[in-house]
C-alpha cells in the first residue's frame, strides 16, 4: 500500500481538480465535493469514483490468518457490463 488517504487527498495526488473529475464522471462538480465529505456510500459509486481517477477497486477483508479478497463485486460489475 503506497498511502492512506481521503478521496479528496487522492484525487489531488492524480493530478485531478473536482472539475476534471465531474467531467469524466458526467455530473457536475458539486457532487464530486458532496461524495468526497461522505462517510457512507454505495460500493458502486466508490468504483465509479476511483475508475474515473485511472484506479481499480479491490474489496479486502483482512483476518489475523491472511486477507481474501472478495469476488463478488467484480461478478456484480459483469453482469452490469453484459
Amino acid at each position: 500500500m503506497l498511502a492512506e488517504m481521503p478521496l479528496n487527498e487522492l484525487r489531488q495526488a492524480r493530478g485531478l481538480s473536482q472539475k476534471m473529475l465531474a467531467e469524466v464522471l458526467h455530473i457536475q462538480q458539486p457532487a464530486v465535493a458532496k461524495l468526497e465529505k461522505r462517510t457512507d456510500m454505495y460500493l458502486s459509486t466508490l468504483r465509479s469514483h476511483i475508475e474515473a481517477m485511472g484506479g481499480e477497486l479491490d474489496v479486502v477483508a483482512r483476518f489475523p490468518d491472511g486477507a481474501v479478497k472478495i469476488s463478488n463485486f467484480s461478478d456484480l460489475e459483469r453482469q452490469l457490463t453484459a
